[in-house]
């Protein structure tokens, strides 16, 4: 069971330079890394709430890491690619364009803080000082931009430029209070029912969620509640 979601995906389409727009793309073949995941899905669904057809587009599905996709991209194999942060950054450094803020469309969660509902129950202040670390830590990457960009240039091996531009992405993706939001719940299950499966069962939140525990870490840290 979610008790306190991680932060929303973040993906962007990007086209080759001639394409700048989403209708340029109809007909033309954009690539993803996997069919019937969560970037599929999350891409189909962005469409849908755009009154868009997916049919209008060639999905193209490429195996292996994000970076082939970039590489597709460049041969001219493909004219568009769903990519994901920093193979983003290095998409724009080469002239290709952000067409469409998949992740920022549809809102969808990254994963989640999971745990038992017997854990929940039964060991609640544990769960919270965890949450609450999670916050905390959210909080000094808020905070400490310096800090995490050094960070982002050590671990990921980037250079300055490209560490600023993925701190600020990274920024727009962090959930606000860290209580699971229920529109992100519902777009969660309608992803795994269009894989069909469940199909048969209406899944409440309250089914795949408990935010009494996130939503007190956020009271006592002093969280704008909604």
């Amino acid at each position: 069971m979610i008790t306190r979601p991680s932060d929303k995906i973040s993906y962007w389409l990007m086209s080759r330079p001639q394409f700048k727009t989403l209708e340029s793309l109809k007909s033309k073949k954009i690539a993803i890394t996997g069919l019937g995941g969560t970037i599929h899905v999350a891409y189909l669904m962005t469409l849908e709430k755009l009154g868009v057809n997916p049919k209008d587009f060639v999905l193209v599905s490429i195996p292996g890491q994000q970076i082939q996709l970039l590489y597709s991209l460049e041969s001219g194999y493909v004219d568009a690619a769903i990519l994901s942060p920093p193979v983003t950054l290095g998409a724009q450094k080469k002239g290709y364009n952000k067409l469409l803020d998949i992740g920022a469309t549809v809102e969808m969660p990254g994963g989640g803080l999971t745990a038992l509902a017997k854990t929940i129950q039964e060991r609640p202040a544990e769960t919270k000082r965890v949450i609450r670390s999670l916050q905390v830590a959210k909080d000094e990457i808020r905070k400490s931009k310096t800090k995490t960009v050094d960070l982002i240039v050590r671990i990921l091996k980037m250079d300055k430029e490209a560490a600023n531009e993925t701190y600020d992405q990274f920024l727009t993706t962090l959930s606000p209070s860290g209580i699971p939001s229920r529109t992100g719940m519902e777009i969660l299950v309608k992803a795994i029912q269009s894989q069909g499966r469940f199909v048969d069962r209406k899944v409440s939140f309250s089914d795949i969620a408990d935010d009494r525990l996130a939503t007190e870490v956020a009271r006592e840290m002093g969280y704008k509640i909604q």
